[in-house]
């Protein structure tokens, strides 16, 4: 008898427990990415409820069997991001106690993960966010494109951190079509690596603004940088004096390289607050760039930032569907996506099998 399954499916090795897909977001637009997922690996998600009783508690209820089965959790970041890590916690544990085999979280994009160093009296909440998920019962996570890629020692499983660059890099060879008149542009020097992994696989240029307003990533607000308003002698002899630091000053804005007449490509990880994307789109508009695109791999655009983007110098800006964002496309016709569920897919698929997850990270270096 002729077997129909798609090629992805007829790899699949159902011997050692067989494979359920969970999706953990009781919001239907955070279900989609899980259902391509599924749709590409030939299975049917998992029959699951998520939602929110009257008092604003969660709760989950599985409905099939999954003991002794490898359990993935697709959970994308809706716009309540408190409630969708609750659904994933207690998701996760739900599975832990209904003896799953192993369990895998499968977040594309990491929620907290710009909280990631200690500020002042604060806190590092991505290591809570990650102990948390490894006492629910978390075995494995997927990810993609972390903050920073230090966030995977946070964890005590293993973490696999995949790249969104190769699907942004088709985009732009395909969808651009003088894209050879392309320089690729870092908005700060925190993303000129960033942008100098780009610019080296597209054999373009590169192109860094120095001097924009000061950002909350800077290490001026970090709590070490903050030295006592009073001198205090009690604890040290009154002839030592400790050396402040000297506080720092911006420079006026200024694009280190020529992108006169080019078409200008801001990269970056996180688009979320819209405003530094439009100021260097103004900044590259005035030095003579004739078009400008934001590539970025998570597209949170929360607040008013479609219309910021719709009504700034920006010609485009591509995201792929880490985070679900329909209506913001709806809002701003400049906001294009670009899928990647077949990375994630190919991800669940290898670890289920038992492969190695290496080939999905070929030509990547230590600095992309």
């Amino acid at each position: 008898k002729e077997v129909t399954a798609p090629p992805s499916a007829l790899n699949m090795n159902h011997t050692k427990g067989g494979l359920v897909i969970f999706t953990a977001n009781s919001h239907p637009s955070g279900r989609e990415l899980g259902k391509r997922i599924a749709e590409r690996l030939g299975v049917e998600l998992g029959k699951v409820q998520v939602y929110q009783e009257a008092n604003r508690e969660t709760r989950v209820q599985i409905q099939e069997s999954v003991r002794g089965k490898d359990v993935f959790v697709i959970q994308t970041v809706s716009k309540d991001v408190n409630t969708t890590i609750m659904e994933m916690l207690i998701m996760v544990y739900a599975c832990r106690t209904s003896c799953a085999r192993s369990i895998t979280g499968v977040l594309p994009y990491f929620p907290y993960s710009k909280q990631c160093k200690m500020r002042k009296r604060g806190s590092i909440v991505s290591k809570l966010i990650a102990s948390m998920m490894c006492k629910a019962g978390l075995t494995h996570l997927i990810t993609m494109d972390l903050h920073q890629k230090e966030i995977q020692g946070f964890f005590n499983i293993p973490v696999d951190n995949l790249r969104a660059s190769p699907f942004l890099l088709q985009y732009i060879q395909e969808e651009i079509p003088d894209y050879r008149n392309a320089v690729i542009v870092a908005k700060s020097p925190s993303s000129a690596k960033r942008a100098q992994s780009f610019a080296e696989r597209l054999r373009l240029g590169i192109a860094v603004i120095h001097g924009e307003a000061q950002d909350a990533e800077s290490d001026q607000v970090d709590g070490r940088h903050s030295p006592p308003t009073v001198k205090t002698t009690g604890a040290i002899h009154p002839s030592m004096e400790i050396p402040l630091l000297i506080p720092k000053e911006k420079p006026p804005i200024t694009v280190v390289g020529d992108v006169g007449g080019r078409i200008a490509i801001i990269v970056d990880d996180i688009i979320d607050d819209v405003d530094s994307f439009v100021a260097a789109a103004e900044t590259l508009k005035e030095r003579g760039a004739y078009k400008i695109f934001v590539m970025a791999t998570h597209g949170i655009l929360s607040s008013e930032a479609p219309r910021f983007i719709e009504e700034s110098a920006i010609d485009e800006v591509v995201v792929t569907n880490t985070i679900p964002h329909e209506l913001q496309k709806l809002q701003c016709p400049k906001i294009k996506t670009v899928d990647i569920s077949m990375i994630l897919s190919e991800a669940i698929r290898r670890i289920h099998n038992g492969e190695s997850m290496s080939y999905l990270f070929r030509n990547i270096g230590v600095d992309d």
